[in-house]
């Protein structure tokens, strides 16, 4: 397994080269890990807090953590001190519990809104509705400690690849809606997480600025 050779083919074949990449290490072994952060790889997104905490006291100090699975509120607390970006917020509840930690650990942390995209039941995310319902709240025009830069969401798992470009262009769509809203400034909208392995290329040309990729980095789990 060559990860540098990996990495490069990935990104020569991005379509956009702005385009961040988040290197999905979860559930690979530290010198993976490792090879990747030698190749230039300084983000990486793991999805079990137990294995971020860690991979985090193994690897160099200017490593930058996504949590990228889906977060229970009783773990926030776990990585509040040195998480990078939180993609998957996908209640208010969770959000609330990451602002009460980020409180507790005296910073401000970022993270995404994970957005219902998919025909998928079984995908987490806020659908319209919550979001508005959400951004109404005075509960939510309180809150201190955290930065909301942007929105995340998952396409449905399928080889339709109008299916998933239609999702995909939905997301880009809610991103310009509430970008034109007049909102709190800690929400300050810049980052669409959305595309994976499979789809990163559909992703970007619908607008993802961010690509979350394992598989085709690390090889097949």
């Amino acid at each position: 397994m060559d990860i540098k050779a990996n990495l490069q083919a990935v990104k020569k074949s991005f379509i956009n080269p702005n385009c961040k990449l988040i290197a999905v290490s979860k559930t690979k072994p530290i010198e993976a890990l490792k090879e990747a952060y030698e190749a230039g790889i300084r983000d990486f997104g793991e999805n079990k807090v137990q294995e971020i905490q860690w991979k985090q006291l193994e690897m160099p100090e200017d490593t930058k953590w996504h949590m990228i699975g889906h977060l229970q509120s009783n773990k926030v607390k776990y990585i509040a001190s040195f998480i990078h970006l939180i993609h998957g917020v996908d209640s208010f509840k969770l959000l609330k519990e990451i602002n009460k930690q980020g409180n507790k650990a005296d910073r401000v942390i970022s993270v995404l809104l994970q957005i219902h995209i998919s025909e998928e039941e079984s995908k987490f995310g806020f659908d319209h509705a919550e979001l508005d319902e959400m951004i109404a709240d005075p509960e939510f025009l309180a809150l201190t400690h955290v930065k909301i830069i942007g929105l995340m969401g998952m396409a449905t798992f399928t080889d339709n690849q109008d299916q998933v470009r239609k999702e995909f262009r939905g997301l880009k769509g809610l991103f310009e809606a509430l970008k034109s809203k007049t909102l709190p400034d800690f929400v300050q909208l810049e980052e669409i997480s959305m595309g994976m392995s499979g789809d990163y290329l559909i992703a970007q040309e619908e607008g993802s600025t961010m690509v979350r990729i394992g598989s085709s980095i690390f090889g097949a789990r």
